[in-house]
């Protein structure tokens, strides 16, 4: 995947999937690289995350898929290997594994399956994604026995493991992302000027110093906002979050954050929730990504 990676959040309403597939289809032709989709699998006017993914990636040519992320008290982390390997060979490796502990414990265990504390929870996330690794790439029968997940001698998929994107918020989801994951998607949209994202990342990178370079870490942000025929007067409201702006300004600001704040990507989603419009899309995959993707590497070159 490329170094910095543009992606938007598409509707996985379930009455209406035409609109899904009409964004892919177009996000694919503009060179965006990712589709991102929801995974509430106890509402029942979703598509199935896994389902929607699955036929996105079979009418599209360079466009990745990531589940964003992944309902993993309803996937067992053995079966979700299989899928996600089994995706990655019919796609070309367009897959992205967005991984969660579980935000909705609660609403999660409707589904049938155990409710589980916030602190098993953080443990069997943690399992599941090494155990999904694990169960990638080849090599000899693989036998776990974690407090959550246990296979005996289990043939791993030939295939590589997708990259592991987590979006982990609490301290102790954090620190799993800094020992075992490949990128964060930082929570409640927060961005690189906010003290949720500072404070988090921190919490990473002193996870990972323990084994590994804390920069091989990607950070992709979710990034809600409005793309405007005209600059705004200000860009950021009174809490200092992105409302949006010109192409010219969102590429200032996000140029900024690649440049200045180590940013590795973004997924665009409307400002008000649902689908965003096809016009703003374009804008997104044809003015505004490849512009910040010139600034960049010119800035890169000089210095």
């Amino acid at each position: 995947m490329r170094d910095i990676v543009f992606g938007f959040g598409g509707d996985t309403g379930i009455e209406d999937p035409s609109v899904l597939l009409r964004a892919a289809v177009q996000a694919d032709e503009d060179g965006l690289d990712l589709v991102s989709v929801a995974d509430h699998p106890y509402i029942g006017g979703n598509l199935d995350a896994y389902s929607a993914i699955g036929f996105l990636l079979g009418r599209t040519r360079q466009l990745a898929g990531l589940v964003n992320v992944t309902n993993l008290p309803t996937r067992p982390a053995p079966m979700l290997s299989r899928a996600v390997t089994s995706l990655s060979a019919l796609s070309g490796g367009r897959v992205v594994l967005g991984m969660g502990a579980g935000g909705r414990l609660g609403r999660i265990a409707t589904m049938g399956v155990p409710l589980l504390t916030p602190g098993a929870a953080v443990e069997a996330f943690e399992e599941a994604i090494v155990l999904v690794k694990a169960l990638s790439g080849g090599g000899r029968p693989v036998t776990f026995e974690g407090r959550h997940y246990r296979v005996d001698q289990v043939e791993p998929a030939p295939v590589p493991a997708p990259a592991v994107w987590t979006g982990s918020v609490g301290p102790r989801s954090l620190a799993v992302t800094g020992r075992v994951a490949d990128g964060w998607i930082p929570g409640h949209a927060a961005d690189w000027l906010s003290e949720r994202y500072r404070t988090s990342r921190l919490v990473i990178d002193e996870a990972a110093a323990a084994g590994r370079d804390p920069g091989e870490i990607r950070t992709i942000f979710n990034f809600p906002g409005a793309i405007t025929e005209r600059p705004l007067a200000a860009t950021r409201d009174r809490d200092g979050r992105w409302v949006g702006g010109s192409v010219d300004q969102w590429v200032e600001e996000l140029t900024g954050a690649v440049l200045d704040h180590g940013a590795s990507g973004f997924t665009l989603f409307s400002p008000g929730g649902g689908e965003y419009g096809l016009t703003a899309l374009r804008r997104w995959g044809l003015d505004i990504a490849p512009a910040i993707r010139e600034a960049v590497e010119k800035e890169r070159a000089a210095a």
